[in-house]
């Protein structure tokens, strides 16, 4: 299989805590990859790793063939990322606040309108982005995510704070991106039941570590053989890390 980001041994230490504990992701080339996990079980930590906005304590990561922190700004050229809550300008336009991001990328003015295009805001482009619902300023943060059509998006819980309406426009759009431009996706929720209408294949990560990846027909056999149904992974998804933390809570006494 292709992969276009693997990660080998990745680790984030704080101090006496591991944020990322020792892990190896493969995310294939042209996939939706579903990055799952509670809030604080290293998610966001190893999207800021790949981003290169915190640095691994040891472990390395390979992003389109090119090896950090070597290739450190080629890697950033070709990513874009939505993490946390977007951050725009209220009295601009929504395309003014794409456009304050493609003159620091150095991108032709042609990329703001595509990028509008390809989340539906086409028609508010003109409008104070402080008009903007919360659904379609999450909209203005994938279009500023994905300006100049980067062939990898590092999305961290694009769907939070949203009304179920919002939820499924956002997956709806996610889920089209890459049959648009065949784009790759990363994206972290610590919701199974969301990933699973969205992803093609799946990590999910407790207290830093790794345990499970594969694709969503491997989840389910894996139900299967826990005893659960295969249309109730989020029982299994729950049941796996409720698991991981009893196992931790006995090694700790021992």
């Amino acid at each position: 299989m292709d992969y276009i980001i693997t990660t080998t041994h990745l680790t984030k230490q704080y101090k006496a805590f591991s944020a990322v504990d020792d892990l190896s992701l493969h995310i294939p080339k042209g996939s939706i990859y579903g990055f799952l996990g509670p809030n604080g079980a290293g998610k966001s930590t190893t999207m800021k790793m790949l981003l290169g906005l915190t640095a691994p304590t040891k472990g390395s990561f390979v992003i389109d063939g090119k090896q950090f922190p070597e290739d450190r700004l080629s890697i950033l050229k070709e990513i874009g990322s939505f993490i946390e809550s977007p951050s725009y300008y209220a009295n601009l336009t929504g395309l003014e606040n794409l456009d304050v991001i493609r003159r620091i990328l150095g991108l032709p003015k042609s990329t703001v309108t595509d990028a509008l295009a390809l989340v539906g805001l086409s028609e508010f482009g003109s409008l104070p982005a402080k008009k903007y619902s919360l659904g379609m300023k999450q909209r203005l943060g994938l279009a500023g995510a994905m300006l100049g059509r980067p062939p990898i998006l590092i999305l961290d819980e694009p769907t939070n704070g949203l009304d179920p309406s919002g939820i499924h426009e956002i997956r709806h759009l996610i889920r089209s991106l890459p049959g648009l431009y065949g784009c790759t996706i990363l994206i972290s929720s610590h919701m199974l039941s969301e990933i699973e209408l969205m992803a093609d294949c799946i990590g999910i990560l407790n207290h830093g570590r790794l345990l499970f990846e594969g694709s969503l027909e491997e989840l389910r056999q894996s139900a299967s053989r826990s005893g659960f149904a295969a249309d109730h992974l989020e029982d299994l998804f729950l049941s796996m890390i409720e698991k991981d933390n009893a196992a931790r809570k006995q090694r700790a006494k021992l």
